[in-house]
């Protein structure tokens, strides 16, 4: 059967399928038309920076760190270059097997295994991480010859923080260390960000932390051409970083030298100010630690040694060590009675050794007593009964107000952080410290001792410090400050740090003049006066003597019984040359026992070394660091051809 076909049908079909084809072929045409439109047009300068970046990579450049100097011009914290071994453990295969084929080529001891693994576990796994600091040259050469067998190893050259003189100052200095989680969250949060993009290491305490900004400087940028690889191949562009400031301290840190050498072993702090103008001159702590250790990340071992020590030498005890103040509280205590009128400086109080209040017994000089006391041989002689029975009569509260504005139991303001506020008790305080109903209230009998600086009173030898240079400036009060100027880096331009304006307290003269003359008194015929006999200069202080532990009531004390520790405090406060002061220190020697066997030997140097020029004898330096020096033995020095150490290498 034959079949006919309709040609015309056929090709009427064949036309639409080639129209229908042509139709979608058009389309498309028209589609990518319009894409490349998009992409060469609409979106080519997205595109073209998007491909920029995969042939290019951005690098920070780490500014170097400024340094930190003393008010001469000495040099405290600095940089040095070394090299680094360090591996991105993203791109190693096998971790511990690269390690140990390292460790055939370099020394790698297992305090850098412990280091590299906790620097692991805080870092996420593409950053780089040293295994390895501070190589020498052969180490590198082996390194360098063997290169091409450690895939994700490399050899890095950076800037690591050095502190020429070790120990020395360490509490005022600080130290830099490893930015931590938590500080690089804050640091993400912060505007800062983008200038820490590189950095690894951050200011940790004192100096370091406080002026973190102007010691790190600005981070720089460079453009660098990327291979497939990932490794560079030319620099493109630099964006220079901008190096960190220097910081200038009012720190004399030959004088900061000498009270910690000193100081020898015992446990103590001292703080001299500049009363003119509140510039620390000298802020002490002992005993201290070596910031060197930390710079790298401090090993498990000596982290232990330095945090569960005795002598805490982590704690700053210049600034976050409370001590009752003992005696060196009373010539404030006189001052609060004549500035309130609480009493006259004429009245005459009588010291038998012992003062009776509600049926307690409170203790003076021996059994004996001092007689009939004013206000001047109160001071100069120490009187015991007479600040009991002035406490008594000014009340908690009226001690409290008086005392707080001259900075006791204050935040001073000093500019490093971690300072504690210490206490200075008053009723409201008593009342918010305690939970228990029955401890909240105030008793009478608990003012008697604080005439003395002892019961609930706790301060600073910062806080000591700033009152004895107020009382030195006749009223007129400083915050401390340690930074006094940095140089800018590139200009060398130095701008000073201005400091909060002073604050006139209001002192009469009259009244400056009765407590001013008894602190003379002190060192020319009272308690320290064979300490500082035949100074050529005027020295005003006052000796204290602090429990540091409570004694039963009717027990003596006795040091010999007793164990180390738990012995008194020995306390000084002075400042010198009486009729115009330069210098105002408190300190104190911890269980030393009385301040004038222990504590003002002590300012007696300082003393010399700044209005004198004089440096302490051999002979006189071993019997100081022994605890067993009076005024100064052997021929002294003078200061001018003592040889200072160098910088470490």
């Amino acid at each position: 059967m034959t079949e006919l076909r309709n040609v015309e049908a056929d090709l009427a079909r064949f036309r639409l399928r080639v129209f229908i084809v042509g139709i979608a072929v058009v389309l498309c045409f028209v589609l990518l038309v319009a894409r490349l439109v998009v992409l060469q047009v609409v979106r080519h300068e997205d595109l073209r920076a998007q491909a920029e970046s995969n042939r290019t990579a951005v690098v920070p450049v780490v500014p170097n760190r400024g340094q930190i100097l003393d008010r001469n011009g000495i040099v405290l914290a600095n940089n040095y270059s070394a090299y680094t071994l360090e591996i991105t453990p993203s791109r190693v295969e096998d971790l511990e097997k690269t390690i140990d084929a390292l460790a055939a080529v370099v020394e790698i001891t297992p305090r850098d295994r412990r280091r590299f693994k906790k620097l692991q576990e805080e870092s996420r796994s593409f950053e780089s991480l040293p295994i390895r600091t501070k190589l020498n040259d052969d180490e590198v050469a082996r390194f360098a010859a063997q290169r091409y067998r450690f895939a994700g190893v490399e050899l890095k050259a950076r800037l690591f923080r050095n502190y020429p003189y070790g120990e020395l100052a360490s509490h005022v200095i600080g130290y830099i260390g490893r930015i931590n989680k938590n500080e690089k969250d804050r640091l993400d949060d912060s505007e800062e960000a983008a200038n820490y993009r590189g950095t690894e290491y951050i200011g940790k305490l004192g100096v370091e932390q406080s002026f973190e900004g102007r010691l790190h400087g600005t981070t720089g940028v460079d453009s660098v051409e990327t291979s497939a690889g990932g490794r560079a191949v030319r620099k493109l562009s630099s964006n220079p970083s901008t190096p960190g400031d220097t910081v200038l301290l009012s720190i004399d840190i030959r004088l900061q030298k000498l009270v910690e050498d000193l100081y020898g072993d015992r446990r103590g702090a001292l703080v001299a100010l500049d009363p003119r103008n509140g510039e620390v001159l000298a802020l002490v702590s002992k005993p201290t630690f070596d910031p060197n250790l930390f710079v790298d990340g401090i090993d498990y071992e000596s982290w232990q040694t330095l945090n569960e020590s005795i002598d805490k030498p982590l704690l700053n005890r210049a600034l976050r060590g409370t001590y009752p103040p003992g005696s060196t509280y009373k010539p404030f205590m006189a001052m609060a009675a004549l500035q309130t009128g609480g009493r006259s400086a004429s009245t005459i109080i009588q010291d038998n050794g012992t003062w009776t209040f509600a049926g307690h017994q409170f203790r003076s000089h021996g059994d004996h007593g001092l007689g009939p006391v004013d206000m001047r041989a109160a001071i100069a002689k120490s009187s015991n009964v007479y600040f009991y029975s002035l406490a008594n009569d000014l009340g908690v509260d009226a001690i409290h107000d008086f005392m707080a504005p001259l900075g006791f139991g204050q935040i001073t303001g000093i500019d490093i952080q971690g300072e504690s506020r210490g206490v200075l008790p008053s009723k409201a305080w008593k009342a918010g410290y305690y939970k228990r109903v029955d401890q909240q209230k105030w008793y009478a009998g608990e003012t008697i001792s604080l005439g003395i600086g002892q019961g609930y009173n706790a301060f600073t030898m910062l806080q000591l410090a700033q009152a004895t240079a107020t009382l030195a400036n006749n009223g007129i009060k400083h915050k401390p400050q340690i930074v006094i100027g940095t140089q800018e880096a590139l200009s060398r331009a130095r701008v000073p740090v201005a400091g909060a304006p002073p604050q006139d307290l209001g002192f009469s003269a009259g009244n400056l003049d009765v407590v001013k003359s008894a602190l003379v008194a002190v060192t020319t015929e009272g308690t320290s006066a064979r300490v500082f006999a035949g100074t050529p200069y005027v020295s005003a202080g006052k000796t204290g003597t602090a429990q540091a532990v409570g004694i039963a009531a009717g027990a003596k004390y006795n040091a010999s019984k007793m164990e180390e520790r738990r012995r008194d405090h020995a306390l000084y406060m002075a400042y010198a040359p009486a009729d115009n002061p330069k210098i105002a220190v408190a300190v104190i020697v911890e269980n030393a026992g009385f301040g004038a066997a222990s504590a003002a030997p002590i300012a007696r140097r300082v003393f010399d070394y700044l209005l004198l020029g004089q440096y302490p004898s051999e002979e006189d330096m071993a019997a100081m660091r022994a605890g067993q020096a009076g005024p100064p033995i052997g021929t002294p020095r003078r200061v001018a051809d003592m040889a200072w150490p160098g910088s470490a290498p």
